[in-house]
């Protein structure tokens, strides 16, 4: 069994997973007729079905009955690594749970690509696919991902950009992040800088078209004491609307917007208090 490469962009191809592609048996598409795009160009005769998560449950074991006869089969999806965030690990499980041989010819990846141009660190990060649709179950799911000292990568749907960014500056706070689009194809474009600035530009223009890859860098070094919180506020509170207080001390700290808010709409009620009884 072959895990081929991504077919979305044509150009990208290597020429093993061209050559491999004309000997197997049979190739698995995630879409056959976008995989006929490719296979057209090369003058690839080889015979195609559909694999896909509606109807993986019942092809994979019509095709791990092929693979215990002997025959060779090459999986592809439309765009994208197979088995990254696609249902295609199933397969492969059951290949080797079935003692059938499984290798993989590498083509472009967003993941990666997004690593090697965000300048972000590289020595040790996550990839965590795509967060949950609803906001609190996303917010939920970042501050999991917190306290983790490491790059945090995650793909994302155009649409959503704007809401995703805003709940990581809540949740997350100061950190820096570069934004994907589009990424190893003709109309790709990489827009970095800290996060609450690039969730701004995001919030305020149309949302944007393509793939989307996110990669958030990992907490700040120096970490702020959190428990001198209170007397940064107090001294920027008096000069300053809470929301830009928030965002100042935010910036300054490092610490998640969501907690400097809470305790400032606190803090911010006592000065107004003590403000209140010095001017009778």
């Amino acid at each position: 069994m072959v895990i081929a490469t991504p077919i979305g962009n044509l150009g990208d191809i290597t020429l093993r997973a061209l050559d491999t592609l004309k000997r197997v048996d049979v190739i698995a598409c995630e879409d056959t007729r976008v995989s006929r795009r490719l296979l057209d160009r090369y003058a690839i005769s080889t015979s195609t079905l559909a694999y896909h998560e509606h109807n993986a449950e019942r092809v994979r074991p019509m095709l791990i009955e092929r693979l215990k006869r002997g025959d060779s089969i090459g999986l592809v999806t439309d765009a994208g690594t197979p088995l990254i965030s696609d249902p295609g690990f199933k397969l492969v499980q059951a290949a080797i749970d079935a003692d059938v041989p499984v290798t993989a010819l590498p083509g472009p990846t967003a993941m990666i690509m997004a690593l090697t141009v965000a300048g972000l660190p590289t020595d040790r990060f996550m990839f965590a696919g795509f967060l949950p649709n609803r906001q609190k179950a996303r917010r939920r799911t970042l501050e999991e991902l917190r306290a983790l000292d490491a790059t945090l990568v995650f793909y994302d749907s155009p649409r959503r950009l704007a809401a995703t960014l805003a709940d990581m500056t809540e949740v997350l706070g100061a950190r820096d992040v570069a934004v994907g689009r589009e990424l190893t194809k003709l109309y790709e474009e990489v827009i970095r800088g800290p996060i609450d600035e690039i969730a701004r530009r995001y919030a305020d223009a149309p949302a944007p078209r393509g793939e989307i890859v996110i990669v958030v860098g990992p907490p700040k070094a120096t970490p702020f004491d959190e428990s001198s919180l209170d007397d940064v506020l107090i001294q920027v509170l008096p000069h300053h609307s809470l929301r830009d207080a928030v965002d100042r001390v935010t910036a300054d700290t490092g610490l998640p917007r969501r907690m400097v808010y809470r305790r400032a709409l606190t803090l911010g009620k006592q000065v107004d208090a003590k403000s209140r009884m010095s001017d009778k």
